[in-house]
């Protein structure tokens, strides 16, 4: 007697299943079927994360950069305001006279960690008249005279040309000599000096102010700090305080410190003590803000602005994925309607797509890791810079390709369970 052949009454019957090495297979049977489509594919998520490392890798490289240019410069500089004596309110009135001693440089190059000090304020509230003649005598012919409005003069005392970072462009800075004696010399920046055709200091050439002879005896050509003294005049502050007085309580003078690496804020504590050892509370030191709080203040918004654009593309890679995946979905509906006859579940069909594009996810990981490390290098070798790359953003970018990959293949391979076998047979 023939057995009968028994047939199953729907696809999910009990004891279909689908092996892993089955869904491998057929996973890479399905991405091989289009290689243009899943190159660019595999393209939209090597973009995103891509993006994502190598946003993360270049700020972190560019916020050591910035750290170390930092504290070559800006770490070594602290300033001293002369706020004069506080009113009754405990607030600090504008300066009414000179709080700084005589000897002020001298007092704060002694302390530990100091190198250059110096003193300066604007000697006149509107712009004086600054020109050089061939002459002391007013009212000269023309041709005689050269002049130039609205160029601001300084009172310096020595130790400030020597903490601004000066590189001379001719001649040489006055010194403790000329200031002592109270001598009618000058200093200019460069820009001042070709303004006014002084390009030789051989013939000694004399600098009127308000009519008030000064002989030039160096140009600047460039300084470190207070780049605004190249469009400046600067005479010693004794000279200026024997002709025009004490600084108005409008242009308060101040004093520029040049110290070591890690000092200022040591100096910062210690110069009105040293300054003002009667009355430090007139006179406020500045200090650097710390190279940590520089770091964060600069690269925070940058880091939020770049990370934003990294997740930009990223999302542009998922829905190339999820659009990818469906449009295969939707040609292979009779491939899955046959499959669903011969017995696969819907599961099984989920799973191979889910398997497609978490595959597709993880090869644009890698790849964009991989092409993230070499920009990051680049970059930094172009820009003579140490390249910084932490492990917590490279390691898991290849699984962030991957989650990728399997949220955008969520929607496309429920779609394909779901289809009917009668239904994708009859198309």
């Amino acid at each position: 007697m023939r057995r009968p052949v028994r047939r199953p009454r729907h696809p999910d019957v009990p004891g279909t299943r689908m092996t892993a090495r089955d869904l491998v297979a057929e996973s890479v049977a399905g991405i091989l079927q289009r290689p243009a489509r899943t190159a660019l594919t595999v393209l939209g998520t090597l973009l995103g994360v891509g993006a994502f490392v190598a946003i993360l890798g270049l700020t972190a490289t560019a916020r050591g950069q910035i750290s170390s240019d930092f504290t070559v410069l800006a770490a070594t500089q602290v300033t001293v305001k002369d706020v004069g004596a506080p009113d009754q309110g405990g607030q600090a009135a504008a300066a009414a006279r000179y709080e700084f001693p005589d000897d002020a440089d001298q007092r704060v190059e002694r302390l530990n960690g100091a190198v250059h000090a110096g003193t300066y304020w604007q000697v006149f509230k509107t712009p004086p008249d600054v020109s050089t003649r061939s002459g002391p005598a007013i009212g000269t012919a023309s041709g005689d005279t050269q002049g130039a409005e609205g160029l601001t003069v300084y009172a310096a005392s020595p130790g400030l040309l020597r903490a601004v970072g000066p590189t001379l462009g001719g001649g040489a800075l006055y010194n403790t000599f000329h200031d002592s004696r109270r001598m009618h010399v000058a200093v200019i920046g460069s820009a001042v000096a070709r303004h006014l055709g002084i390009g030789s200091l051989a013939a000694r050439p004399a600098l009127f102010i308000n009519g008030t002879p000064y002989t030039v005896v160096g140009i600047l050509q460039d300084v470190e700090r207070l780049p605004n003294l190249l469009l400046s005049v600067m005479i010693p502050e004794r000279t200026a305080r024997a002709d025009y007085g004490d600084p108005a309580p409008d242009y308060a003078a101040a004093m520029l410190i040049q110290t070591r690496v890690g000092a200022a804020q040591l100096i910062a504590r210690q110069a009105p003590l040293a300054l003002r050892p009667d009355r430090p509370d007139h006179l406020q030191a500045v200090p650097p803000p710390s190279p940590h709080a520089l770091q964060d203040s600069v690269t925070g918004s940058l880091d939020s602005l770049f990370l934003l654009l990294a997740g930009i593309t990223l999302v542009i890679g998922t829905v190339g994925i999820a659009n990818t995946t469906l449009v295969s979905v939707l040609e292979r509906t009779g491939e899955i309607g046959l499959r669903r006859s011969l017995g696969a579940r819907p599961r099984h069909i989920a799973a191979q797509f889910l398997t497609e594009s978490a595959a597709l996810g993880t090869l644009g990981g890698l790849l964009g890791t991989a092409v993230s490390i070499v920009v990051t290098l680049s970059v930094a070798l172009a820009h003579h810079w140490t390249a910084i790359l932490d492990p917590w953003t490279t390691l898991p970018a290849p699984l962030i390709g991957t989650l990728t990959g399997l949220l955008a293949g969520a929607y496309p391979a429920l779609r394909a369970a779901r289809i009917e076998p009668a239904e994708a047979l009859r198309r």
